[in-house]
């Protein structure tokens, strides 16, 4: 309910559903969040944004999910706050 990860991982099965729960602190009137989310050699398997007005500290959360199965391997999610990149997290699919 507080969008925060409650059990964090970075190796997940091909059927799993991948969130990533993003931390900002401070106040803005509009700020866009991005979530870019690549596979192995940098194919973008999807790519959303949130539009967020925080007053003090937040979670912004986002999800990917294939019901047909991830494939095997690394991954990466990289978060940006207003195009610029803050923080990114490789994963793996197993």
């Amino acid at each position: 309910p507080d969008q925060k990860v409650t059990t964090p991982t970075t190796a997940f099965t091909p059927k799993d559903t991948i969130y990533a729960a993003v931390s900002t602190t401070g106040t803005a009137p509009n700020a866009v969040l991005n979530a870019k989310w690549t596979y192995q050699d940098g194919q973008t398997v999807n790519e959303s944004s949130q539009t967020i007005a925080p007053n003090g500290p937040a979670v912004t959360s986002f999800h990917i999910s294939k019901p047909d199965g991830w494939p095997a391997g690394n991954y990466k999610v990289e978060i940006s706050l207003n195009g610029t990149s803050v923080a990114t997290k490789d994963f793996s699919v197993k």
